[in-house]
């Protein structure tokens, strides 16, 4: 497909006879034979000498100038490719010849800021040219079907013998043939890269990545590879660019798709990254709002989603950039709101004043069911804890029911009530309850979905007791019973009574955790095994008898509310 041709770079000061010269070069047909045609070569190279700066040019493999640009004397900054598709061999079909001005030696060299371009921007070949007192001379390099790159040196480009067509066409073949046989990785959205960079102590910042780690396998992405910087993140692009350069190499290198941070990019570093690699770059945040995307069944979930999408995503809409085009399929652009993305932010805000007004209404209508329990005079039990900890689990449990109970993060995000009667094993106390499963709290969660988490935690309100389920064979457990109390603080719920059980003890050395948190009771279980359970209900059953609700002796059952 044709291209506009065009002129870029620092041309600004430019005599206007040396912008013609520039210009003129635009104008070239290359045969496509030939890899580095001497005349061109030493017309784009003397136009370079007389103004003192590098000159670069992307040449199609049909022999096209597509873009010719202007760079200082020792920095050549080359043009965004995007809209340049890569071939079925990952290679750019594109190559780029530039001017080397520098003046320690006879002989062309490339630089490796432009060899790391050649790697990750996939061209076909990067071609140095130098006027030398035995005539134009060349040294190209190309990547290898291993990955590596290879450099070949001509001294006289006026004796080259090179098929470019054979070379490429063969090069293509092998590169293809070792993408099949899975010698190398090709590029796939579901692998990622994950880049942490912050000052925090070592252990907290290898947690962090675990979380982000089993985030990502929730939403279907396999993580295949980490990198971590010690330091403050740079308030421009979070890493700096050497380092950016050297991670988005490490994702071509292992077929990595998705770059990931751990950590809530800014909306100007968002922009800037994206525009810096054609990888799909997402953060900490963004992949949460995928996981709640994907799980999100009820009418009411769909719609805390698509807000939280919409909310998050409208400071990403100031600029249609082409890294918000790439955030529109997979993950980080799942779910009812993916569609919406890239609409206006003027369509953006009615959909969110919409969207608002419609959970008002659901909760409203939460509210007047909460009030008519309180009427009826059956407790509520509340289910809450750090995500992944077992609280589904200890639901189906208690309550003999069969809610969705799996080995990943926010298994789940619809709240589910029972109605069940408890006993304590000897039959002197029992009390009719409702139990409610709650989704699982984590750290950092996007600002966005706090309006929506809080309306999940409204149950909580008019809790007689909370069941804190904290997992015991958790390493970080007592940062993770930290953020929950935290997050219940935040939505002003944490004066209900609460019952710490410490579950997974089957996991554990001794069977028992022997920290406590918060100084109220606590009750080592195994929501797996069903160990502990009968103290449980016992407590709530003590705790929560009541004349009018005894039932017979020693028997549970178990309604849908």
């Amino acid at each position: 497909m044709a291209q506009t041709t065009k002129v870029g770079g620092e041309t600004r000061g430019l005599p206007p006879s040396v912008l013609r010269r520039v210009h003129r070069l635009l104008t070239r047909r290359i045969d496509p034979d030939e890899i580095a045609p001497a005349d061109f070569c030493r017309e784009l190279w003397e136009t370079a000498h007389a103004i003192g700066r590098r000159i670069g040019a992307l040449i199609s493999r049909d022999g096209r100038v597509e873009e010719v640009f202007v760079g200082s004397k020792q920095i050549l900054y080359l043009p965004d490719l995007g809209r340049y598709r890569l071939s079925g061999g990952r290679l750019r079909r594109l190559r780029l010849i530039f001017s080397d001005l520098s003046t320690k030696s006879d002989l062309p060299d490339i630089p490796t800021d432009i060899t790391t371009d050649l790697e990750k921007l996939r061209l076909d070949a990067v071609i140095s040219v130098k006027q030398s007192r035995g005539g134009m001379s060349c040294r190209y390099s190309y990547l290898m079907p291993d990955g590596s790159t290879h450099e070949e040196l001509v001294r006289d480009l006026g004796r080259l013998e090179l098929s470019f067509r054979d070379f490429i066409a063969e090069l293509e073949r092998e590169l293809t043939a070792s993408l099949e046989s899975g010698d190398t990785h090709a590029r796939d959205d579901t692998r990622a890269v994950l880049v942490s960079v912050s000052d925090r102590p070592e252990h907290e910042v290898r947690a962090s990545l675990d979380e982000l780690n089993e985030l990502c396998r929730t939403a279907g992405v396999e993580v295949v590879h980490r990198v971590s910087q010690r330091k403050k993140p740079d308030p421009k692009s979070v890493l700096g660019k050497g380092k950016l350069e050297e991670v988005v190499l490490t994702c071509l290198k292992v077929g990595a798709g998705l770059l990931i941070f751990d950590t809530e990019l800014k909306p100007s570093q968002w922009r800037v990254i994206t525009n810096t690699t054609d990888l799909k770059v997402l953060d900490r945040s963004m992949v949460i709002l995928d996981i709640f995307a994907q799980r999100a069944t009820s009418s009411e979930g769909r719609l805390q989603v698509e807000l939280a999408q919409l909310t998050y995503n409208l400071p990403r809409l100031v600029e249609q950039d082409a890294g918000l085009s790439r955030l529109t399929g997979g993950i980080g652009g799942r779910g009812p709101g993916e569609t919406k993305l890239e609409i206006g932010r003027r369509r953006a805000r009615e959909r969110i004043t919409l969207l608002k007004e419609r959970l008002e209404e659901i909760t409203s209508q939460r509210a007047l069911r909460r009030q008519r329990r309180t009427v009826s005079e059956v407790p509520l039990v509340a289910i809450i804890g750090y995500t992944n900890a077992g609280k589904s689990t200890l639901f189906n449990r208690l309550t003999g029911d069969a809610v969705l109970a799996e080995n990943k993060l926010f298994a789940t995000l619809t709240p589910f009530q029972r109605r069940v009667l408890v006993s304590s094993e000897d039959g002197t106390a029992s009390a009719m309850v409702i139990i409610s499963d709650t989704v699982g709290f984590i750290r950092e969660l996007p600002e966005e979905l706090m309006p929506s988490f809080r309306a999940t935690l409204e149950e909580i309100e008019g809790a007689s007791v909370v069941l804190h389920v904290v997992d015991a064979s958790d390493p970080e457990v007592s940062v993770r019973y930290r953020a929950v109390r935290d997050i219940l603080r935040s939505c002003e719920l944490a004066e209900v009574q609460e019952l710490v059980l410490l579950n997974k003890i089957d996991l554990c050395e001794g069977g028992a955790l022997s920290e406590t948190f918060g100084g109220g009771p606590s009750i080592s279980i195994s929501a797996l095994t069903g160990e502990g359970l009968g103290e449980v209900r016992e407590w709530l059953a003590r705790r929560l008898m009541r004349g009018e609700d005894m039932e017979e002796q020693g028997e549970v059952t178990s309604e849908r509310c």
